[in-house]
């Protein structure tokens, strides 16, 4: 098993996980932090290095994703344009340039090969109608996911882009879709599953994009 460490702005959104880690013998910690700014990323893996003494990372999973604004393109403000892609592409360069360094130092001492996975969407494939803030955002984090695959790939570092089309089953999410059946949202775990899947895979075999849905979600 891995020492997990959880980022996020808010700690309520990482605080149960990393107790219920903790509760069941394994090791995590938790550390507020702003991806879309350098000072905050920089801090944040101060404290990581201080906290493991600067070993090596077996896997880094970006799931941050920019405030999510649904409105016509005449309406939107540079401020709501911006908000999506200041996290998701500008947020994911953060993020992979203080991680990288820390799954080189991973390439020859893992049972499996350092993996840098980041979370898409459905707006990474598809800008629809007044999503272009989301979308915009969303498709930079897949150029860049590709960019980052093709330079590292060859040094042993699997990197992955997971779409993920449709509602995801968490409590935040309970009355969604709630006149449906269970198959229209995706289960939080098998995502997990599938992530997880992505990091065993052997150099002989890395998947660069994975794509997950419910069965009865329209695509």
């Amino acid at each position: 098993s891995y020492p997990v460490v959880l980022m996020a702005r808010n700690p309520d959104n990482y605080e149960s996980l990393v107790k219920e880690i903790n509760g069941n013998g394994g090791k995590a910690i938790g550390i507020s932090t702003d991806v879309a700014d350098a000072s905050s990323i920089k801090s944040a893996f101060g404290k990581i290095e201080k906290e493991f003494g600067g070993a090596g990372c077996a896997a880094a999973i970006f799931n941050a994703s920019g405030r999510f604004v649904r409105k016509p393109l005449l309406d939107l403000t540079e401020e709501e344009f911006t908000a999506g892609f200041d996290v998701s592409c500008k947020g994911a360069f953060l993020f992979s340039q203080a991680t990288l360094p820390l799954l080189l130092k991973s390439t020859d001492s893992g049972k499996y090969p350092p993996t840098l996975i980041f979370t898409g969407a459905t707006a990474s494939l598809k800008g629809s109608a007044m999503m272009s803030s989301f979308a915009t955002g969303k498709f930079a984090m897949r150029a860049l996911a590709q960019s980052i695959a093709r330079e590292f790939a060859p040094k042993g570092i699997h990197v992955a882009h997971a779409v993920i089309d449709g509602v995801i089953d968490i409590p935040r999410t309970k009355d969604w879709l709630k006149d449906m059946p269970p198959e229209a949202k995706i289960s939080a775990e098998a995502i997990a599953d599938g992530y997880w899947y992505l990091h065993t895979q052997p150099k002989t075999t890395f998947t660069n994009e994975l794509d997950i849905r419910p069965m009865l979600e329209k695509w």
